[in-house]
């Protein structure tokens, strides 16, 4: 998967490899499917690889909620972005005064 390239497009991509393959006689198990997802994402993902291989049984777990899991992690994420990037964006500038420009100020 490259660095920038999301979720679904990475999904996409290993799918119509797959099925490429399927057309030359090549098939996969469901359980291999899981394994080459997992082991294709970035280093940003080992957290949640790690988590997905210690709660789910992988042999028995469906590409779709693989995918599922997937996405709904990459959604979340971006949410917290744009909340963090909102966050910085409202911050408000102070002016600090001194009393002689206070006094300054009232007189005019």
């Amino acid at each position: 998967m490259k660095e920038n390239e999301t979720i679904v497009e990475m999904i996409t991509r290993f799918t119509n490899i797959v099925y490429g393959l399927e057309v030359l006689g090549k098939t996969y198990k469901e359980f291999e499917k899981v394994m080459k997802i997992l082991r294709s994402l970035p280093s940003k993902w080992h957290t949640k690889v790690i988590a997905i291989q210690e709660v789910k049984n992988l042999t028995k777990l469906p590409m779709e909620e693989l995918i599922g899991s997937l996405m709904t992690d990459e959604i979340n994420l971006a949410k917290k972005l744009q909340e963090d990037e909102d966050k910085n964006k409202k911050s408000i500038d102070l002016k600090a005064t001194t009393k002689e420009e206070e006094e300054v100020e009232e007189e005019k």
